[in-house]
């Protein structure tokens, strides 16, 4: 199949990428009955990878994954994937992949995502149906951590987390808001940095998604399905909660956010999962691992929009500030950091909405 047969709503800004999945496909297409006249986007995300639809002979569809190598490597999400199907676990199915040119071929697990109908519900008051979805994914988050063999995962070390705090200070100090720190104020950053790095290093382990958030859960049967898992480390046991419960995309009321860590720290402690017996010990490790989160999502979403053209994730940035510093404030060994952030806040507010 020429690259002139795809169809012209997928758009190659390389021919020689357009050229290799056209040769993918007249191997993979008819293997699995895929009509390719209704290749259509499906979704893309914050990194290289993009997801097609296509209609498949006899009903249904399935989801390319193409993710260009050398930026994107699929072998960890074809491990993680097969974890979890292992764990019982709902999540794309590979039915086909093209490890060196970076084509996967997988179960279509529909277009709702957990975060529009979590939307809908906070627009409607429908508080009803918001906790029902997220008590799915809680449930299937415990099962996650109790099925999924942390130590078949890279580990969330030292390393790696100081790797994701130093984008903070890279990308939306310096490059958003344009900020240059003194060496006291430095000296604030990295005490602050050793102190949560700390944190997230006390927890006890287990498998981490590491993007357990709406927009990553899909409104499925069984209910959660499971997308973008190929990150997944062996970490703190706090993280995945800390990313559902504060999102990038959607809020909630503290009242909603204890009341959901509490069914979760129930649910750990009757799966024997080695959570804090003390909830607010846990709920501590919970806001200080989120805080890790929030800062370097701040990070990234900057360098989003400097490196990689990426704007909209900007917007978001004060959701991240307001998470940010409301933790920081609500702790008096992290309250300096606070008044670091201060500064800041207003800055990238600002330039977020003009």
């Amino acid at each position: 199949m020429s690259p002139t047969h795809l169809h012209a709503t997928i758009a190659w800004a390389d021919p020689a990428r357009e050229a290799a999945f056209a040769a993918w496909l007249a191997t993979a297409g008819p293997r699995h009955g895929i009509v390719a006249t209704t290749l259509r986007p499906a979704s893309s995300d914050a990194s290289f990878r993009r997801y097609l639809r296509a209609d498949v002979e006899g009903g249904g569809s399935v989801i390319v994954m193409d993710a260009p190598p050398p930026q994107e490597d699929v072998r960890p999400f074809v491990h993680v994937a097969g974890l979890i199907a292992k764990a019982g676990l709902h999540a794309p199915a590979v039915l086909e992949a093209d490890i060196i040119d970076g084509f996967l071929l997988l179960d279509d697990l529909g277009d709702v995502l957990y975060l529009d109908a979590l939307k809908a519900a906070q627009a409607e008051g429908d508080s009803a149906r918001a906790d029902a979805l997220m008590r799915d994914a809680i449930a299937a988050l415990v099962t996650w951590q109790l099925k999924l063999p942390g130590d078949a995962l890279p580990p969330y070390d030292d390393a790696l987390l100081r790797r994701e705090l130093a984008l903070f200070p890279d990308w939306c100090v310096a490059r958003e808001c344009q900020a240059a720190w003194s060496a006291a104020e430095t000296a604030i950053w990295q005490a602050a940095c050793d102190q949560l790095v700390a944190s997230a290093l006390a927890q006890p382990r287990v498998a981490v998604h590491r993007d357990w958030m709406p927009r990553n859960l899909m409104v499925a049967t069984p209910n959660p399905g499971i997308l973008d898992f190929q990150d997944a480390v062996h970490g703190p046991i706090a993280y995945d909660m800390a990313s559902l419960l504060r999102d990038a995309f959607i809020s909630w009321d503290e009242a909603e956010e204890l009341d959901w860590a509490v069914r979760f720290w129930e649910a750990a402690r009757e799966a024997r999962l080695p959570v804090d017996a003390d909830f607010g010990e846990f709920w501590r490790a919970l806001e200080w691992m989120g805080l890790q989160r929030h800062l370097k999502v701040l990070g990234i979403f900057s360098r989003l929009k400097h490196r990689d053209g990426k704007p909209a994730y900007s917007a978001d940035l004060p959701r991240f500030f307001a998470y940010a510093h409301k933790v920081a404030t609500r702790y008096s060994v992290l309250r300096p950091l606070a008044r670091l952030l201060e500064p800041l806040m207003g800055a990238t507010r600002i330039d977020a909405f003009h």
